[in-house]
């Protein structure tokens, strides 16, 4: 049983790693509440912005890529940029 141990916990380490990265969305901003820090895309998915992040270098209709992370039900982003 000591012998299983050992590749049981580093399978489920590798796993938690692969859990740790960062979704990534591309779209066309839909529209933009700088009030409540949120961006809409046209897919309707909504990302949630720090309360410091500068919204102005992007506007509707704009496409981006937008970094997010999951927290509860919130797509929490820490930026979005103009795609290429």
């Amino acid at each position: 049983m000591k012998m299983l141990t050992l590749p049981i916990v580093a399978v489920a380490m590798i796993s938690a790693v692969g859990l740790a990265f960062a979704a990534e969305a591309t779209g066309t901003i839909k529209s933009m509440d700088p009030t409540a820090h949120t961006m809409t895309l046209e897919d309707v998915q909504v990302y949630e912005f720090a309360a410091d992040y500068d919204v102005s270098a992007t506007k509707v209709g704009d496409k981006v890529k937008v970094t997010f992370d999951v927290s509860g039900d919130k797509n929490m982003a820490p930026e979005a940029a103009v795609a290429e």
